[in-house]
């Protein structure tokens, strides 16, 4: 007899009236669980998520593609705006060759944009060459599946990176992110350190000369420029206005710094498709503003004479250096942030307060959003085990 025969035997018993009515609530769910039911859920009540890992880290990268376009684009107009200061119409090196077409002339985009390419692109191809070895490297021999994962930390990894950056550095960087960030922990989604923040955080440490230096924010040989936030390390917003930096100049991102986080305006797009899509948590990044906003206002209400910093605003913070960045796309990292609710915000918060705190503080390093980060995220498992021994000693007292 098979299943559905004996199914059918015993419907009659569980019926209105028959001898097992009691029982006939398990009865339709055996018989809706081994055979599809005619009446099946039209909406979407039981569906949860319809993304896989793939489909999320094309999200991530689809959600840098302005960013991208920015670093290319304020790239170029750096250099060429530089050249064009001193005098300057040709490049010694390769770019020399193709850039012969299209000319130095910064309030040409297309000249802008070939020329930041041509900066962007190397930095691009050798992170992902180098970085695709490590990852075909281990997979091959844990005998695991490659997957998308390094795709969306290489982009990251890139766009942090300054715009004339040794590509032999880069490739170093790349791969002390991959093995140590991540591999040793045993790969995707095991990592308890953002991978492309901890080769940015080696580079540091390791060549601080050509990672914190004012010339290597602008890609053009013998210019020296420095980040507005260099500048309002040592001299407050005055230093910052005198050099003729206006905040929605900063908002927009022509400006010099680091390849894909000049641009908040571009930041802030990408934000939106992410939050859209769900695949970053809007509890981390509303945590990281608010933490960053609320130890700003400290500051201005303490104040310092002798340090400029202790008078930023907020809204500076927001635009200045990589702050913007490393909210949307960094502190956002599913595998090495806060995983409950509640630590997200806590998490989020963490990043905020330190940032701002680094910055201020401690005069050695004007950033801080990356080593806020990186040190939140080793303490992201420590505060969601504290989230959900507070749940339990909740529900334990509920229902005591």
């Amino acid at each position: 007899m098979s299943a559905r025969d004996f199914l059918d035997n015993l419907e009659p018993h569980f019926t209105k009236g028959g001898k097992l009515e009691k029982y006939y609530a398990l009865y339709e769910m055996v018989d809706t669980f081994v055979y599809t039911p005619a009446d099946v859920t039209r909406g979407t009540t039981h569906v949860r998520d319809g993304n896989d890992l793939k489909r999320t880290m094309t999200f991530v990268v689809i959600a840098t593609l302005f960013c991208v376009l920015m670093a290319m684009y304020n790239t170029g107009y750096q250099a060429n705006a530089a050249m064009a200061s001193m005098g300057v119409d040709k490049i010694d090196g390769w770019r020399n060759i193709p850039m012969m077409l299209f000319g130095f002339n910064p309030m040409n985009p297309l000249s802008n944009m070939v020329h930041g390419s041509l900066y962007f692109l190397p930095i691009y191809f050798i992170t992902l060459a180098i970085g695709g070895i490590w990852e075909v490297l281990f997979a091959t021999v844990r005998g695991h599946e490659i997957n998308e994962g390094f795709l969306v930390s290489s982009m990251l990894y890139t766009l942090i990176m300054p715009p004339d950056m040794p590509l032999w550095q880069v490739a170093l960087g790349i791969s002390f992110g991959i093995v140590i960030g991540k591999e040793v922990f045993g790969g995707t989604g095991k990592n308890f350190l953002n991978p492309a923040l901890t080769g940015r955080a080696f580079l540091y440490f390791a060549y601080p000369a050509s990672i914190t230096g004012d010339t290597v924010w602008v890609a053009a040989d013998g210019f020296t420029a420095a980040t507005p936030l260099g500048l309002a390390a040592n001299g407050g917003l005055d230093a910052v206005h005198a050099a003729s930096y206006t905040w929605a100049q900063t908002f927009f991102g022509f400006e010099p710094g680091c390849l894909g986080e000049t641009s908040t305006f571009a930041i802030l797009i990408g934000a939106a498709f992410l939050l859209y899509t769900r695949v970053a948590s809007y509890r981390i990044i509303a945590g990281v503003f608010l933490g960053m906003v609320a130890t700003s206002l400290l500051f201005n209400g303490i104040g310092s004479d002798s340090n400029p910093m202790f008078a930023i605003p907020w809204y500076w913070h927001l635009t200045m250096g990589g702050f913007a960045f490393g909210m949307v796309y960094m502190a956002t990292d599913p595998v090495s942030a806060a995983m409950t609710n509640t630590g997200r915000w806590v998490y989020g918060a963490l990043v905020g307060i330190m940032t701002v705190l680094i910055r201020v503080v401690n005069p050695a390093f004007p950033e801080g959003i990356m080593l806020a980060i990186l040190f939140s995220n080793m303490f992201a498992p420590t505060i969601d085990y504290f989230v959900i021994q507070a749940n339990i000693r909740r529900r334990v007292k509920r229902h005591a």
